[in-house]
């Protein structure tokens, strides 16, 4: 008898080794919700469900407290025992109303919102699915809450708190984008990134430098690609995903897949996705000053400058863009897990349309101005462990390679001469966090970074007409930019309703960089840096009841120099040239955040933050002398010399708020309110707005879900900036900005009505479409060299595996 109880008790053990599947559901339909966080405090694990609204819970066995979350859905709180109880069934009751989410870019680490004295705001896969982005730069205008500027169609540059360029720091995987040729005029980095491929999306607003390092001053965009699934059953996990589209404004034609192959133990996923767009078509009702009724053409050896038939086309402004990504994983238990991705995205040239429009002599300023093909690839390798031990509960180890290719392209109009100048950026980074509870109340999460880059820069001076080309001034000096940091970060559970959380960084940074003094007579051939610098936050979270919640944050951060603020040279507005300062610092930031969220009854959200930030030792362009001259011959032009230098204080100070309304029968009201005002010290001692302080800004969606059939109307809307409050150094940008009474440059406040809807044709396709800017409006958002699509008819058929 003895023997086959020791049998029995084998057996047993062995079955509990096996991993316990979680069903989640939705309480009404009965079906399977995605991408729901099941996570626990103790034991610490985390994990989401597949599209059969399932996962493995085995890592939870024991806890005590088990929450289940996703947007639109009341918080579910359990137990591992309750959930043995019921099955590992679990049914999710619909909410429009949520005061919390779990969130990852605060800390690197599953957090809930509620404990986070930051702002964050997650954006849904959902609405992303109805929103139709068409890149990655338009699915963070989805938010609401973030700015997004444009030059070109080809682009999308977000300001967020009065910061932008970079001042914002962008993550991928958890793998720094940001390089030390990211510049302080507008990028478009961002549209690397396949919006296809994004599997959740968050902004993190304020300092983010104790978690981040360098560049997060203003906020930090962290963007998670999709994740292989595996199996949690003995059957192959097979899933994908297919979509079509297109839009009548720039004739749109794109394409995407993506199919998901996973068992118990390995899994991979592959992605593909391509993107066509004609020039731009702009809106009927607007500025005449919008308007560029000519474009240039080279024809028989001669530039000629060409009246358009159709004046709302805004050419050059098309481009085509493809994306690839490959993810492995294998997972060989709970505690183990192992990540390898590959990224590539390649764009076609476009036309950087802003200097299109600039005139010189009464006619086209350039005949050429495009940026070459913007190459981005990353390998990511990613080794999680998860087991409770004597210096980590979790563990991730993340080594990523990325490689950056970018280029400009000019030639004066009636010049054979066309010059191109090519940067490529090979960036290493190798990060180790950690995770450790520390008893009941304290969570520590600590760990050490190092980033290295390795900047080549080239020019390129080509004659047309002979097809012959000698070596050009670079953009850049041969360089490398590295920084190494170790960083501590601590959550405190004080009581049940006061959460607080502190943080300190060191990060020591360092820069080599060598001058070629061929065509510039710079005073220096190479110039060092090697600074450090200590940044912290302070906040805490206080939640007196579950429809409450208030928070306070206390942050600093830094920017160091870097090889495009140490080391350009460029035209950087009409009779300017930006020369080298070997000379510079870091510059610092000081932020104070206060917010408050409040749920009233079962029907109403209202939320709100301040914010106030201090930027010391800020790097801006100012007037400057080389060789003692302040004026040079640049491109055949006599321009005024600047540089980058440390030579202003500057403020930003704001409020968000948003509101959410339950109303009858599916319907629901959001709304997102933006105001923020900058202001930056001037070479003699006056004051002038920000350039990256956005004017007053906001969306209102009115929102129907109803047996799979979701619409929404929403109205997107900016104020005016009059000519008084742009940045000084906006004021002369003819080609940017409207013409006021006075004849002076502004921009004009404006408002789009849209419509978009998404619908089940069958249980594998729906279609999704959309009408944006209805009463076609011509009109730019603030800073944007290019106007935004008139009347636009989207529509896209999704299909999925």
């Amino acid at each position: 008898m003895k023997k086959y109880y020791y049998l029995m008790l084998v057996i047993l053990m062995s079955m509990s080794a096996y991993g316990q599947t979680l069903t989640v559901v939705d309480k009404k339909s009965s079906e399977p919700i995605e991408l729901a966080t099941v996570a626990s405090k103790s034991p610490n694990a985390f994990v989401t469900t597949d599209e059969n609204g399932q996962a493995d819970i085995s890592e939870l066995r024991g806890s005590n407290k088990i929450e289940i979350r996703i947007i639109g859905y009341t918080t579910f709180y359990t137990s591992y025992e309750k959930l043995e109880l019921i099955g590992f069934r679990v049914l999710m009751e619909r909410s429009t109303l949520s005061m919390d989410e779990i969130v990852i870019s605060a800390t690197k680490w599953e957090l809930s919102s509620s404990e986070v004295p930051s702002k964050i705001t997650a954006i849904s896969a959902e609405e992303v699915a109805l929103q139709n982005p068409q890149t990655a730069a338009d699915l963070l205008n989805v938010s609401g809450k973030v700015y997004v500027q444009k030059s070109q169609q080809g682009g999308g540059s977000p300001m967020i708190r009065g910061f932008a360029t970079n001042r914002l720091l962008y993550t991928i995987d958890g793998v720094r984008m940001n390089t030390a040729i990211f510049r302080g005029g507008n990028l478009q980095n961002v549209i690397s990134l396949d919006p296809f491929a994004i599997e959740s999306t968050e902004v993190f607003f304020g300092p983010g430098s104790v978690i981040y390092g360098s560049d997060a001053i203003g906020g930090v965009m962290s963007f998670q690609t999709l994740t292989p699934g595996l199996s949690t059953d003995d059957e192959l996990l097979i899933k994908g995903n297919a979509l079509v589209r297109t839009s009548s404004a720039n004739n749109e034609k794109t394409g995407h897949f993506d199919v998901n192959i996973g068992g118990k133990k390995w899994a991979f996923v592959s992605s593909f996705s391509s993107w066509d767009y004609d020039h731009l078509r702009q809106g009927s009702d607007g500025p005449e000053d919008y308007l560029k009724p000519y474009f240039v053409q080279r024809q028989d050896s001669t530039d000629i400058v060409i009246s358009q038939d159709d004046p709302l086309l805004q050419v050059p402004t098309a481009y085509s863009q493809i994306n690839t990504m490959q993810k492995l994983r294998f997972s060989p238990n709970a505690q183990w897990d192992v990540q390898y991705g590959f990224h590539f995205s390649e764009t076609s040239s476009y036309g950087r349309y802003d200097r299109h429009n600039r005139m010189r002599n009464g006619t086209a300023r350039y005949a050429e101005w495009d940026y070459g093909p913007q190459k981005w690839m990353m390998h990511n390798f990613v080794l999680s462990h998860e087991g409770i031990g004597t210096i980590y509960d979790r563990m991730n180890l993340r080594m990523a390679y990325q490689k950056f290719e970018e280029s400009r392209i000019d030639r004066s109009l009636n010049s054979d001469t066309r010059n191109t100048q090519t940067e490529k950026v090979d960036a290493y980074s190798l990060n180790l966090d950690f995770l450790k509870a520390i008893g009941s109340k304290n969570m520590i999460n600590y760990g050490i970074e190092y980033v290295t880059n390795e900047v080549n820069s080239t020019g390129l001076e080509t004659d047309i007409s002979t097809n012959s080309s000698v070596e050009g001034p670079s953009r850049y000096p041969q360089a490398t930019w590295k920084s190494m940091a170790l960083y501590l970060n601590n959550q405190y559970k004080a009581t049940e309703e006061l959460s607080i959380q502190a943080g300190l960084r060191y990060n020591q940074f360092m820069i080599d960089a060598e001058f070629d003094n061929r065509f510039y007579n710079f005073p220096f051939e190479n110039a060092e840096l090697n600074n450090g610098s200590l940044t912290g936050s302070l906040g805490a979270v206080y939640r007196p009841t579950e429809k409450l919640v208030l928070n306070a944050n206390f942050g600093t951060a830094f920017r160091s120099p870097n090889i495009d603020d140490l080391g350009k040279v460029f035209d950087s507005e009409p009779g300017a040239v930006t020369v080298p300062n070997p000379d510079l610092e870091a510059e610092y930031a000081y932020n104070f955040d206060l917010g408050i969220a409040k749920v009233f009854g079962s029907s109403l959200k209202l939320d709100a933050t301040a914010y106030y930030t201090i930027l010391n030792n800020a790097m801006v362009r100012r007037n400057f002398t080389l060789n003692g001259s302040d004026m040079i011959d640049y491109q055949g032009e006599l321009s005024q010399v600047q540089a980058i230098q440390n030579a202003a204080t500057a403020t930003v100070y704001g409020l968000q708020a948003g509101l959410e309304l339950t109303l009858p029968d599916g319907f629901q009201l959001i709304s997102d309110l933006n105001y923020q005002k900058g202001e930056e010290e001037l070479d003699d001692g006056t004051t002038s707005s920000s350039r990256h302080a956005a004017p007053l800004f906001g969306t209102s969606r009115l929102k129907f879900n109803h047996d799979k059939v979701d619409l929404e109307f929403y109205v997107s809307y900016q104020g005016e900036v009059a000519f008084e409050d742009l940045a000084v150094d906006e004021r002369s940008k003819d080609e940017i900005y409207a013409k006021d009474s006075n004849g002076n440059n502004y921009a004009p406040s404006w408002y789009t009505l849209n419509l978009k809807a998404m619908f089940p044709v069958s249980d594998k396709i729906s279609i999704s479409t959309g009408l944006e800017n209805i009463s076609d409006q011509r009109y730019r958002p603030y800073s944007s060299g290019v106007s935004a699509p008139g009347r636009n008819f989207i529509i896209a058929l999704r299909a999925k595996l």
